[in-house]
């Protein structure tokens, strides 16, 4: 819309999953943030913990946490990508398959956002790709 002169954009409302997508992961992540050294320790004293760990989230680690939110990170991703909602949905299901299959390996604020682009990628190339 045009008013005096100067062009206003109207921005489209954020799509209901991206919204609950957050909150869920939001929780998540401050949740394993706070139990985060005691079940690194619990999967160490495992027979097999090393292994576990090692093969398990700790490639998605960064060295610190990024300075964006996990809200702005979806947001950014769905703008900037096209992505339907749907991949989203399918990516946070693999991020969780991930941690069930590594019960060793959390989502915490190191590795949440590499995560949430690995995962919302694959599913855009099962979901989206022609």
């Amino acid at each position: 819309m045009e008013s005096g002169g100067e062009t206003e954009e109207v921005e489209a409302a954020p799509p209901r999953a991206l919204v609950v997508l957050t909150q869920v992961l939001e929780r998540m992540v401050a949740r394993n943030d706070r139990i985060g050294p005691e079940a690194e320790r619990w999967a160490e004293n495992k027979e097999d913990g090393w292994q576990r760990r090692r093969r398990g989230l700790a490639a998605f680690r960064a060295p610190r946490p990024p300075s964006i939110s996990v809200w702005k990170y979806l947001q950014r991703i769905h703008r900037y990508t096209g992505c339907s909602p749907s991949c989203f949905v399918v990516g946070f299901v693999y991020i969780d398959r991930a941690v069930h299959r590594n019960p060793g390996s959390l989502v915490v604020s190191l590795n949440v956002h590499r995560l949430i682009l690995t995962s919302v990628l694959i599913a855009s190339k099962v979901l989206d790709d022609m």
